[in-house]
């Protein structure tokens, strides 16, 4: 069950991505940031696979595959931009819980999509778990970096939680008959193209040179975070189940609340408390009745 040990990696590499982004963006843009840290997530993505030696298998890459590669590549690049811009703008306990309804989506679409119905009561009593555990963590009252931010926040938190859905649908039928690290190398290009696209047609090249050294630090880690998560991520959904991996993928949150404590002070109510554990019980159910 190896593919269940990376789906807990991947989890744990992104719980550290979300606090190290916050940290790499308080005055850096955010799509400038999400950039920069896609080179680094691109070179760790293709130095796997030369270390694995798959890269002689790129020619026989089917055009479908490339196809649903390149969509999901795309998909993960829209997801990117808006997580990075809702946590530059709203707190990192707010923006999160939002990104990680995508887990319902993805259960939901894995179970239409690929069929995976075994153990179904199981996946539906924890699909409903996460609901409510989500519903509980979206604060009303807002902090004072939300009130600034007029709410725009929750439009990109939300944004990225159904492009993140997209994206595991997408790359699930992607890599199929694609070495998993090949095909998040291959996707990580189209994100790298798509990024620095919207760089470039906002004008905002010009800042890369003007990043404060400690904050490029923190994006240049976070990259590496994402690159570690995103390969571990894509194995276990290539061999395991998605319906199953995702949701121990969002277990993420669990790391994120607590780094945003220690590092950010951010501290969650007792219904945000209640929230958080429903979802972790909800996860955890899935995984092991699954």
């Amino acid at each position: 069950m190896l593919w269940l040990a990376m789906a807990v990696l991947s989890a744990f590499f992104a719980g550290l991505t979300a606090i190290l982004a916050k940290c790499g963006i308080q005055r850096t843009d955010s799509d400038v940031a999400t950039a920069v840290r896609t080179l680094v997530v691109l070179a760790f993505s293709w130095i796997m696979v030369l270390v694995v030696g798959s890269l002689d298998t790129i020619s026989a890459i089917s055009a479908r595959s490339l196809c649903f590669l390149v969509l999901s590549g795309l998909a993960t690049g829209a997801s990117w931009l808006c997580y990075f811009k809702a946590l530059s703008l709203g707190d990192v306990n707010k923006v999160v819980p939002i990104d990680k309804s995508s887990t319902v989506l993805s259960v939901l679409f894995a179970i239409v999509c690929f069929g995976e119905t075994a153990h179904l009561p199981v996946k539906l009593a924890g699909t409903a778990l996460l609901t409510a555990g989500i519903f509980l963590m979206l604060e009303r009252k807002p902090s004072a970096a939300t009130q600034r931010s007029g709410g725009h926040w929750a439009a990109y938190a939300v944004g990225s939680a159904v492009f993140a859905a997209l994206t595991s649908i997408l790359a699930k039928v992607g890599i199929a008959d694609v070495e998993s690290n090949l095909g998040t190398a291959i996707r990580t290009c189209v994100v790298l193209a798509m990024a620095w696209l919207v760089v470039f047609v906002k004008g905002k090249q010009g800042e890369v040179r003007h990043i404060p050294h400690r904050e490029l630090i923190f994006i240049l880690l976070s990259g590496l975070a994402t690159g570690a998560s995103c390969l571990c991520y894509y194995y276990a959904i290539q061999n395991g189940l998605v319906s199953v991996v995702v949701p121990i993928d969002k277990l993420s949150l669990l790391i994120t609340v607590a780094f945003s404590y220690l590092v950010f002070g951010e501290r969650l109510s007792r219904k945000a408390g209640l929230g958080l554990a429903l979802m972790t019980i909800g996860t955890i159910a899935m995984a092991v009745w699954s």
